[in-house]
């Protein structure tokens, strides 16, 4: 039976400082299972230390996850980037719904040597789900989606974007930090907020076109 399997790694794992690493994903991970609890099939299960992988029910909570673990990324501070890997395929074992272990199937098997592939070039995204308009709309949406995000500065940027994630207003972020209106104005242009807005607006659309639904 076909399912949406995700699975995701760290980049560069192994030139960061490891068990600062290990908790922050670990961090991430707990708070976006805890999250969705009731929208995935297996949840998101942390295997060789620097990956995981999980099912979930519906192409849209998929989108939603990829797009909630970005965001707390930014709104923790992490300095960390994940690469990830989203196939509809199949599995021909039972679900495990407490662990996303000891599951086999075509599609786990797809999705692991594809997220290995993705490690020899800098491509963060990679979606399939079987419909060839889906996959092109999604992926080529998610490289505008990585090439906004992929400029901001850690150290510099993300407190700042953590403000326009919560507020999504420049009026009420400059108030909050503190900051003129112009300032934070000049700032959300800089950062390309509102077309990062926009990715995410099209990427739950297109979850909810028809065919995506029947998936």
């Amino acid at each position: 039976m076909k399912h949406f399997i995700l699975m995701s790694d760290v980049i560069g794992s192994g030139q960061k400082n490891q068990a600062l690493l290990m908790q922050n994903f670990k961090e991430t991970v707990s708070k976006i299972n805890h999250d969705y609890e009731n929208s995935l099939l297996s949840p998101l299960t942390i295997t060789l230390g620097d990956e995981f992988q999980g099912l979930t029910k519906d192409l849209e909570t998929a989108l939603n996850i990829i797009i909630a673990l970005e965001e707390e990324i930014i709104i923790q501070g992490f300095d960390f980037q994940l690469r990830y890997v989203l196939i509809y395929g199949d599995i021909e074992t039972n679900i495990n719904k407490r662990i996303a272990y000891e599951m086999l199937g075509e599609g786990l098997r797809d999705a692991r040597y594809k997220l290995n592939s993705m490690k020899t070039n800098s491509q963060r995204f990679y979606i399939q789900i079987g419909d060839i308009n889906l996959d092109s709309l999604l992926n080529n949406t998610f490289l505008i989606f990585e090439n906004i995000i992929d400029k901001w500065n850690p150290e510099k940027d993300y407190n700042l974007i953590s403000a326009f994630i919560k507020f999504n207003d420049y009026k009420i972020v400059a108030e909050k930090i503190n900051k003129t209106r112009s300032q934070i104005w000049k700032r959300e242009k800089t950062l390309n907020i509102s077309s990062y807005e926009a990715t995410k607006t099209i990427l739950k659309s297109i979850s909810k076109l028809p065919h995506a639904l029947r998936l």
